[in-house]
């Protein structure tokens, strides 16, 4: 049988660089060729980075990627790499589309180029435009119906695109066009266990068509969405012939052995399910016989160093994407804090991690004394600026008391924060978990404050879990662990008056993200949630807290999806509405 040597190139694209992106796809071509690739295939949307959302719109960066990616066909065969073929996804534009209601301005289209010889051979617009979870694609795109079929050293390549995979079609389409090898560019962000529905997705794919199946991935983070690689390659019967690494940059190589192209009719007008399949012979020939290359097959992480990083490269993206170099964030001594110092180190150095504690009257010793122990162990910096001064000015003026007087110190706390960003230039965190962002349980402008929240998205049991492990993970590489002990084994406070607990306002945790799970992660009814075995009165009273706190979630800051349904692109409710879950 004829062989074919593949290449999957997981990258870190940035949104909207089309010169770096475009370098980006040159340098692993360049790889490619070194290594003796025949056909290179990168991510969906590569050159403009994903997800575009509206900028999918705006006629003048549809231009510009239609003309980077000419460009870049060139430039390939400029620098040495024109003779492989390499597959790049792109922001490209529907010909002849009436622009009328429900058709995105501009008619732009979420397309591959197919790019060989210092030219665009072919071009591939997808068919399903994903509109579910994170996803708004029918808003910013025009649906493609074509269906290419390109044929590589002999051997006939199809293609689909991310979603396209995801519904019935490509695989028997693939089958019907007698392909022996379908590739799919994707960019499909990251969430927990997400990696076995990947790969079983893949499997599936390959037996339908009766082919080899090549799945690449973006890696990186992108504001709320992280991307972690994971780029698989199956056979049909589902047999992994090679695996990526996840989250960090790869080009996974893999040699194949498929069978050769049937001869088409040529100028026949073949169709499947509504689509026209376009054939394209780039080479008919038969490469050069050659030994295969080992093949890599990385283990998958196991579930808490996945989630903890991705977090790590969700933060990390965000400040470089968007010029920072540094961060600040107010580092109570408790949990949330702690975890998100942590990470800060873990992504940026501790050189670049500064943290502020700002003691108030009721600040516990062992609180500033655990924020200065985590300092001294990861290297952060550590500034200390006592509230109870700035806290008694305001109230010789308001004279605030109860909850209003509890949340001006966090409101204090906030204005010093931000101060201190504008005056040094470094990126404010909010340390909020999911559990509080869910329940309102923050200050609005106050702890709330910040550009990103790199724990949003996590339930505060799951807090406590990446504390442990990666207290875990330091010991078992002789590090010091980054987290004190006490700060895990303590009772969480917000320390706002005198011996207060989480406790006092909110249930226990586990039964309070077990509810958060059912009702939020889930989208269950009051009746359904009673239903597993809930008590009603927990039920009803964690729904309320849930219900109320819609305008606090709106305003708060981004941060990374690690979970099912996060809270921003993931779940959307109305903050005005008079609907109440009945018990």
């Amino acid at each position: 049988m004829p062989q074919l040597r593949l290449a999957l190139a997981q990258v870190n694209a940035t949104v909207g660089d089309l010169a770096s992106n475009a370098d980006l796809v040159v340098e692993h071509c360049r790889q490619a060729v070194e290594q003796g690739v025949h056909l290179v295939v990168f991510p969906e949307m590569v050159l403009t980075g994903y997800p575009i959302e509206d900028l999918a719109m705006r006629a003048s960066l549809i231009k510009a990627s239609r003309a980077a990616a000419e460009d870049l066909a060139a430039r390939l065969e400029r620098e040495g790499c024109g003779d492989v073929v390499a597959m790049v996804g792109f922001l490209d534009q529907a010909q002849d589309v009436t622009e009328t209601i429900g058709v995105p301005k501009n008619a732009p289209t979420n397309s591959v180029a197919v790019m060989h010889g210092g030219r665009i051979v072919a071009r591939q617009a997808k068919h399903h435009l994903w509109n579910y979870g994170v996803g708004d694609e029918i808003r910013n795109f025009v649906a493609g119906d074509t269906i290419n079929i390109v044929q590589i050293g002999g051997i006939d390549v199809a293609l689909a695109i991310c979603e396209d995979l995801w519904r019935d079609g490509p695989s028997a389409a693939a089958k019907a066009a007698e392909a022996a090898l379908l590739v799919v560019p994707n960019g499909s962000p990251y969430e927990a266990d997400k990696d076995d529905v990947r790969l079983e997705l893949c499997a599936r794919r390959a037996s339908e068509g009766e082919c080899v199946l090549a799945y690449v991935n973006l890696v990186g983070g992108q504001d709320e969405l992280v991307f972690d690689g994971d780029s698989i390659v199956v056979d049909a019967t589902g047999t992994v012939l090679g695996r990526s690494g996840q989250f960090d940059p790869e080009l996974l190589v893999v040699d194949l052995d498929l069978p050769a192209a049937t001869p088409a009719m040529p100028d026949a007008d073949e169709r499947f399910g509504g689509l026209s399949i376009k054939r394209t012979i780039i080479s008919s020939e038969p490469f050069a016989a050659y030994e295969p290359m080992p093949t890599v097959h990385h283990e998958r992480m196991p579930r808490l160093e996945e989630i903890w990083t991705a977090l790590v490269v969700g933060l990390r993206d965000y400040v470089h994407k968007n010029g920072f170099r540094s961060v600040l964030f107010g580092m109570s001594g408790g949990i949330d804090s702690t975890l998100v110092a942590a990470l800060a180190v873990d992504a940026l150095g501790a050189e670049n991690v500064f943290g502020v504690s700002n003691p108030s009257a009721w600040s516990s010793e062992h609180s500033k004394s655990d924020a200065a122990e985590q300092a001294r162990r990861t290297g952060l910096s550590l500034d200390t600026v006592p509230i109870a001064p700035i806290f008694d000015a305001y109230q010789e003026a308001l004279h605030l008391d109860g909850l209003a007087e509890e949340n001006l110190q966090a409101r204090v706390r906030a204005v010093i924060w931000m101060g201190l960003s504008n005056q040094h230039g470094q990126l404010v965190l909010a340390c909020g978990n999911k559990s509080e962002l869910a329940t309102g349980y923050s200050t609005i402008y106050g702890d709330a404050v910040g550009a990103y929240a790199p724990i949003k998205d996590v339930p505060k049991t799951l807090v406590w879990e990446l504390a442990r492990w990666r207290n875990q993970a330091a010991t078992e590489r002789g590090e010091t662990p980054p987290i004190p002990e006490d700060t895990i084994s303590k009772q969480p406070s917000a320390e706002l008056r005198p011996g207060q607990l989480d406790s006092d306002s909110l249930p226990p945790y586990d039964l309070l993200d077990a509810v958060l799970d059912a009702y939020v992660e889930r989208d269950l009814g009051s009746a359904d949630v009673i239903a597993e075995g809930f008590d009603p009165a927990l039920v009803e009273r964690v729904i309320t807290l849930v219900d109320k706190a819609e305008y606090k979630r709106r305003q708060y800051p981004p941060g990374p999806k690690v979970s099912r349904r996060n809270f921003g692109r993931d779940r959307r409710v109305p903050i005005t509405h008079r609907w109440r879950e009945k018990l």
